[in-house]
């Protein structure tokens, strides 16, 4: 579970035209340096939980790695306390925010990214565009959605985002069946890293690629949200916030539904709207 701040801190809060002590609870935010068969690669700025998650989501949506047993052993620091099943994971790193991922296999292609990835930007470094549509592949016709189900599935995303109930600063990722049952929900400071944990769980669970899922996102669309989804085969994703104009063209590009402006009963379908039925 994603961990936020001592409950401690204290803040001056005005009210009514009144300031008054407080205490408060804040999202924590820290760096995560990724390693790459023993060397460093990048720091990823998130909120600490689900680190293996969201290492291998990562990995899988830059296409260095396809499968979970690509990988041979994941290195993390004891303090983590992951375990996750699927994988070999090791509690030999001194470092606690640092994860460690040696490959059984070559890498697939190398990273193209810089060395700080910040919480706002899930392709910050990646060279060019062109580069993260390389591995892209159309997505295929289905599942057939009913358009009523999509505003109950924000709703069921918020119950489930505990931390952000009691700080307000987290986004989230809700991966959901065509039938709308919750099967992963992980949130983060950065909207990207949500979906890379959720992923990455689909990954090690051997759910990729997600054919009949739908993924629900807090905040808005952008471009990495919809590279990250299309990459592990999710056909419809719904976010709560606008899409880019760059988020739309590659979603159509790849015949992924895209839907925007997820609130109450409303919703935009800005691509493949022939998922969501009543809409052929």
């Amino acid at each position: 579970m994603a961990k936020p701040a001592s409950p401690g801190l204290q803040i001056r809060r005005w009210t009514d035209g009144k300031w008054s002590e407080s205490p408060d609870m804040v999202v924590t935010e820290e760096p995560l340096q990724l390693m790459l068969d023993g060397d460093a690669l990048s720091v990823v700025m998130r909120t600490p939980g689900h680190d293996v998650e969201l290492s291998l989501g990562l990995m899988f949506s830059e296409g260095v790695l396809r499968l979970a047993t690509d990988v041979q052993v994941i290195r993390i620091s004891a303090e983590a306390g992951e375990l996750e099943a699927g994988v070999a994971v090791e509690s030999s790193l001194v470092e606690s925010n640092q994860v460690d991922i040696h490959l059984r296999i070559k890498a697939r292609r190398k990273p193209e990214r810089s060395m700080l990835s910040s919480s706002a930007c899930g392709v910050c470094g990646t060279v060019m565009i062109e580069d993260l549509r390389r591995d892209l592949a159309l997505l295929p016709a289905g599942p057939a959605v009913d358009p009523g189900l999509l505003p109950g599935l924000v709703e069921r995303l918020r119950s489930g985002q505990g931390v952000f109930d009691r700080t307000g600063g987290l986004h989230a990722a809700g991966l959901f069946t065509a039938a709308g049952e919750l099967v992963y929900l992980r949130e983060d400071v950065g909207r990207h890293n949500a979906v890379d944990k959720v992923v990455g769980r689909a990954l090690l669970d051997e759910r990729v690629p997600a054919s009949d899922s739908i993924l629900v996102v807090s905040g808005r669309a952008g471009y990495e949200i919809v590279q990250k989804s299309i990459m592990a085969g999710i056909p419809i994703l719904a976010a709560v916030g606008a899409p880019s104009s760059l988020a739309v063209a590659l979603a159509r590009e790849f015949n992924q539904t895209l839907v925007g402006f997820l609130k109450g009963d409303r919703f935009n379908v800005y691509s493949a709207p022939e998922r969501l039925s009543g809409n052929q």
